[in-house]
């Protein structure tokens, strides 16, 4: 493995793009060595993100631009679409790929109903790797073409598999309410994340249609081995960053509190970036920010025998470009935990 890993990110005018450039800047073993953009190509780091000071003189070069030679891994923070036309070709040249959009996540034939577009490279599908390393590390770290999971499914994903796997919770009819600040959407400006519609608001949207909903079940199904089905609700918050992800499950036999949470607290032991609180305790993605942490929490509603798992993360670190980064440390042998802050930014 090389001394300094040589990383070119694509989409660096993006707000997760930005992210990844803002973690990488203290990265031990990482180096940037290409940023590019689209509408934005040709201007200067330093002037779409003056906060990004350490690559302020950097020029943002097109999506185009080649790779051969100049890194050894490539983060895609793309559209949607967009990743799966450009990943071949720096397969092919070489470089390790981690894909923050959605394009190598679900069967081919699922993308034309969730994402509205045939997939350009199904060829590719098969090799890709789930990048959750709490779930899937092993086979992250001999993977070419990981697939960065999106924040929902992040958050989703391991507040259930450990029940799910135990086999305490009934497959069928988990229910996710979902919560997110707007930086999820994007830095496109629209009216979705306008300030005159969203200060104040919390609404519900994309409901029984979010591409979010068969990567939660694909992953679930993976994780605990049986054939899971979820109702999936998101909702856009007043809040800039940020996810909390609420979950329902009817429990499949008698269960205790402390045997939820010893089934959760024992999954996650040594896991860096996974904080199981004490019994009963609910997370705050507030507590999360900044950080590559996924809070869980666990309660149980003994009138419905239903348990309540509940789980928080920084949608642009644990939820997109911190794990990224976790899954190359994983990829080049790195300590997992390099680069990569456990203390969230609060209040």
């Amino acid at each position: 493995m090389p001394d300094q890993v040589r990383i070119a990110v694509f989409g660096a005018s993006g707000y997760t793009g930005a992210e990844l450039l803002r973690l990488l800047a203290g990265h031990p073993s990482g180096t940037v060595t290409a940023v590019t953009a689209g509408e934005r190509a040709g201007q200067r780091v330093g002037d779409v993100y003056p906060h990004l000071v350490p690559y302020a003189d950097r020029e943002l070069e097109p999506i185009d631009a080649g790779m051969s030679g100049r890194a050894d891994v490539a983060f895609l923070a793309l559209p949607h679409g967009t990743s799966s036309t450009i990943a071949p070709s720096l397969l092919d040249a070489g470089l390790r790929v981690v894909d923050l959009g959605g394009d190598f996540r679900l069967p081919a034939d699922a993308y034309p109903r969730w994402y509205g577009f045939e997939h350009p490279a199904p060829e590719w599908l098969g090799k890709a790797v789930y990048g959750l390393p709490e779930l899937f590390g092993a086979e992250v770290v001999s993977a070419d073409l990981v697939a960065n999971p999106g924040c929902y499914p992040t958050a989703a994903a391991l507040a259930l598999s450990p029940l799910l796997r135990d086999e305490m919770l009934r497959p069928d009819g988990i229910v996710i309410d979902a919560k997110s600040g707007v930086s999820g959407a994007g830095a496109k400006p629209t009216t979705t994340v306008h300030y005159a519609h969203t200060e104040g608001s919390v609404r519900p949207y994309r409901v029984g249609s979010h591409q979010h909903t068969p990567e939660i079940e694909l992953v679930l199904d993976r994780a605990s081995g049986t054939a899971t089905s979820v109702t999936f609700v998101p909702h856009l918050v007043p809040a800039v960053r940020g996810v909390l992800v609420t979950c329902y499950g009817r429990l499949a036999d008698a269960a205790t509190l402390e045997q939820l949470h010893g089934a959760l607290a024992s999954a996650y032991r040594g896991a860096p970036f996974v904080r199981v609180l004490p019994a009963g305790e609910m997370p705050d993605a507030k507590r999360v920010s900044g950080a590559n942490v996924c809070e869980i929490g666990v309660g149980l509603d003994t009138r419905t025998n239903t348990a309540v798992v509940a789980a928080g993360v920084d949608n642009l670190v644990k939820g997109a470009a911190g794990q990224a980064i976790q899954n190359m440390n994983l990829m080049f042998g790195l300590d997992e935990t390099a680069g990569l802050p456990t203390i969230g930014v609060y209040p």
